[in-house]
């Protein structure tokens, strides 16, 4: 008999540790002899036995990491110009000579200011700009102006030029080329 109660006297203190409280129907004035005192005690039931089983639980998943990342860019399509709109326009430069001449302007010019373009003989584009201008926009010698029949795009740069030797000019049929040149066509004067 004693050894029975040698082996549940340790299982009577864990029980009442295990069920929250001390059971209200001992008298206020009992003393449970052998009782651990309140602080090593764990707080409620079975969570105190089961918490730091969730936290091994917890070191052994890889922390989560939430990252998001922001990129803006933009694509602007330049549109070929119409037959009708290229004849007035090259009619316009006739008008003012019999001929027209190449003159240099710089390397960039402002995406927003092209309003068409149109492939030309001699491996060149005719930039049509919003303010009646004509450019000339010479190609690498390993591009063909015929690719860029229906107009091309260009993302836009952070300074909103379009610059020769800088920016890649992509036609709709697949090609891929630099401008090795920017001129500006103006009538030749006798």
């Amino acid at each position: 008999m004693n050894s029975a109660v040698a082996i549940l006297s340790p299982l009577a203190l864990l029980l009442p540790a295990m069920l929250g409280d001390v059971p209200a129907a001992l008298p206020q004035d009992t003393e449970i002899v052998g009782a651990a005192p309140e602080s090593d005690v764990p707080a409620a039931g079975l969570e105190g036995v089961a918490a730091p089983v969730r936290v091994l639980e917890q070191a052994q998943q890889p922390p989560v990491v939430n990252q998001v990342r922001i990129e803006e860019r933009v694509i602007i399509r330049i549109g070929p110009s119409s037959p009708r709109a290229f004849e007035q326009s090259m009619e316009n430069l006739a008008r003012k000579a019999e001929s027209y001449k190449e003159e240099k302007i710089g390397d960039c010019v402002a995406i927003g200011a092209i309003r068409a373009v149109y492939p030309s003989k001699e491996n060149r584009l005719l930039l049509f700009m919003r303010d009646r201008r004509v450019l000339s926009a010479s190609l690498e010698r390993t591009c063909h102006a015929e690719d860029f029949y229906s107009g091309f795009y260009v993302e836009r740069s952070e300074d909103g030029q379009l610059c020769a030797r800088r920016d890649k000019l992509q036609s709709r049929a697949g090609a891929s080329c630099r401008m090795s040149r920017l001129n500006r066509l103006v009538a030749e004067r006798d």
